[in-house]
């Protein structure tokens, strides 16, 4: 397990960034943490370290994924907020997604806690009294339940 402060939207898609040019095709980036606290920031950081501009990446609310082509990796960056059965989550095409080669971005994974692969990289974001976010990395069995 890893964290990191961040101080600012700049600091995080800095860290995202970097964190990117490690990734490879396959890898599920699982983001975690409650509203406001930079998910999206996060994935906007992780196109830029894959070669995108970023500018372009938004909250996939409504549309459920966006996909970012042309750079490293595919960039695909789920939103699962609303995703409440095994049938939403089909729905969304996650699955096929899985062996696409690219990259997976998951807002709100512990709403499919159950389906994420073997592998998975967590990515838990938390608020501090001060307004800097502790962005923790974490794999397999060693990641935070969701809550902790």
């Amino acid at each position: 397990m890893r964290s990191v402060l961040s101080r600012s939207p700049a600091e995080t898609e800095a860290f995202a960034a970097s964190l990117a040019e490690t990734l490879s095709a396959g890898q599920v980036v699982a983001l975690r943490g409650g509203l406001g606290l930079g998910k999206t920031c996060f994935t906007r950081g992780l196109a830029r370290g894959l070669g995108y501009p970023g500018d372009d990446v938004i909250s996939p609310t409504f549309a459920l994924v966006n996909e970012y082509i042309g750079g490293r990796l595919p960039l695909y960056h789920f939103d699962m907020y609303r995703v409440e059965s095994w049938e939403d989550l089909y729905s969304t095409g996650f699955f096929d997604y899985l062996d696409a080669g690219g990259v997976l971005a998951v807002e709100w994974s512990e709403n499919i806690q159950a389906a994420l692969p073997e592998g998975t990289l967590y990515v838990t974001l938390c608020a501090l009294d001060d307004g800097t976010r502790r962005i923790t990395l974490s794999k397999g069995e060693d990641h935070e339940p969701a809550g902790a």
